[in-house]
């Protein structure tokens, strides 16, 4: 006998936001609120483009400029405008902000180590730790998917965003060392369905002319 499910998925676009001049040079964001660079406007212009039909019903977004510069420009392809969303910020790096990933590890070499090592507690010295930020944006993921049972959702976000639910949907600890990419406007789709999730395809960039820059220095 074949059972029906109760509940339809939730389909749920993840966007990482278009690239800014801090991503080029390899320089730690974070919270601060950097705009896109003129690739950077042209691949959130390319994902709304491809979204365009995918019949999104709801278009959320972190409310900093990069994210949100992304999510209307996505937002015009859809006819929807984004609520914005602090809980999907970027991490809060602390003293880390404003470097390069080589600045910070000669300046905070035992931090960067903490960083580099995944170690869940550390906080860039009053920044934000791993389980800090997990707690956060899992508890709003959860709350949008409650919000839009059986419909198709887009939210824009971040590098460190995504990663963060990327290994919620997994069941992957925070501690193990990342295994996947997470380019500038790539489109990660995931789904749930009475409380199970999963990935259906992770770091789409078909839409875009070029290639994109992966959250993290290669």
């Amino acid at each position: 006998m074949v059972e029906i499910p109760t509940n339809q998925p939730t389909r749920i676009c993840l966007v990482r936001h278009g690239e800014t001049e801090w991503n080029a040079e390899r320089r730690i964001q974070g919270q601060i609120d950097i705009g896109l660079n003129q690739t950077g406007m042209r691949q959130a212009e390319a994902a709304g483009r491809w979204l365009g039909s995918a019949g999104i019903s709801a278009l959320y977004s972190s409310d900093l400029k990069r994210a949100r510069t992304t999510a209307e420009a996505i937002g015009a392809h859809l006819g929807l405008v984004p609520t914005l969303l602090p809980e999907m910020r970027e991490r809060r790096y602390g003293v880390f902000e404003g470097l390069t990933y080589a600045e910070a590890q000669a300046r905070f070499p035992d931090g960067y180590a903490a960083f580099e090592g995944r170690n869940a507690d550390y906080n860039f010295e009053n920044g934000e730790s791993l389980r800090e930020m997990y707690a956060r944006v899992t508890g709003k993921l959860v709350e949008i998917a409650a919000a839009h049972v059986g419909q198709e959702v887009v939210i824009v976000l971040h590098g460190g965003v995504l990663d963060i639910i990327n290994r919620f949907v997994r069941g992957r600890g925070l501690d193990v060392q990342r295994d996947f990419l997470i380019p500038n406007a790539g489109l990660n789709w995931i789904a749930t369905v009475d409380g199970h999730w999963h990935i259906e395809t992770w770091g789409e960039t078909g839409h875009l002319e070029a290639g994109a820059l992966d959250e993290l220095p290669s």
